[in-house]
């Protein structure tokens, strides 16, 4: 089963200087038809001018993924050193028992980015941070994982995070991120029992019967292989989440 969700309907919400385009309820945006996906609590769009900067907390519990767009983000998780985020990277952020202040400021060209938010397996813990370095835009057109909570996707746990590997979400969950050329195609295998989430940062893409276009999303369930393809050369960005 598929459901297309268009740009054109997203909700907004504001938080200092800073528009947010929702795709669930969030904040002073309330959807009752649109409340989450499974165990992916939000997904928002937002974009920051030169030096702004948008605040968050306390929080807690949730895994929260921000992978840059375009320009570039600092951010600043209060406990943890500041992580300089370019375009193509992510930061993560397990918020655990709890995180007092949250912040992310765009770099001088200011900055487009989505944000994830996971529900985790666990509640609890020390909060934990990560980041990565900017993937190749380009790609080969396959589905690379930017963040896992499973065990077989982060073989080797260390207390020296590299930049080898996805994040290790607490969440049992996949982020995955795809730049597939014009007229080629990329395929996704999970389990039926999963909930897909795929948003289509830049391009148009067909799955199935339907075609989406840059901002638009889809809920895909009870399907073992999805199968991606671009119309124009597209950007996606994927989450496998158990349901709720």
């Amino acid at each position: 089963m598929i459901t297309v969700r268009q740009a054109d309907t997203l909700g907004v919400t504001q938080s200092d200087t800073l528009t947010l385009r929702c795709y669930f309820a969030f904040a002073d945006y309330q959807d009752p038809v649109h409340q989450h996906e499974g165990r992916l609590r939000v997904l928002n769009q937002g974009e920051l001018g030169p030096s702004e900067t948008y605040h968050l907390g306390p929080e807690a519990a949730d895994d929260i993924v921000t992978w840059v767009w375009t320009g570039s983000l600092v951010a600043q998780v209060d406990g943890f050193e500041p992580e300089d985020i370019q375009a193509g990277g992510l930061h993560f952020i397990s918020a655990g028992s709890g995180c007092t202040g949250l912040s992310w400021q765009a770099g001088a060209e200011g900055a487009a980015f989505l944000q994830f938010w996971f529900l985790p397996d666990m509640e609890g813990g020390m909060p934990r941070q990560e980041s990565r370095s900017c993937l190749d835009q380009q790609g080969d057109g396959g589905f690379s994982i930017l963040a896992s909570g499973f065990p077989e996707d982060n073989a080797e746990e260390s207390e020296d995070v590299t930049d080898d590997g996805p994040v290790a979400l607490r969440a049992s969950a996949r982020l995955l991120h795809a730049a597939i050329p014009a007229g080629e195609g990329a395929a996704y295998n999970t389990s039926a029992s999963r909930d897909l989430y795929l948003v289509v940062v830049s391009g148009t893409v067909s799955v199935e019967e339907s075609v989406l276009k840059t901002g638009d999303a889809a809920a895909v369930q009870g399907v073992q292989t999805l199968t991606v393809m671009a119309q124009e050369q597209a950007v996606i960005l994927l989450t496998d989440v158990a349901q709720s």
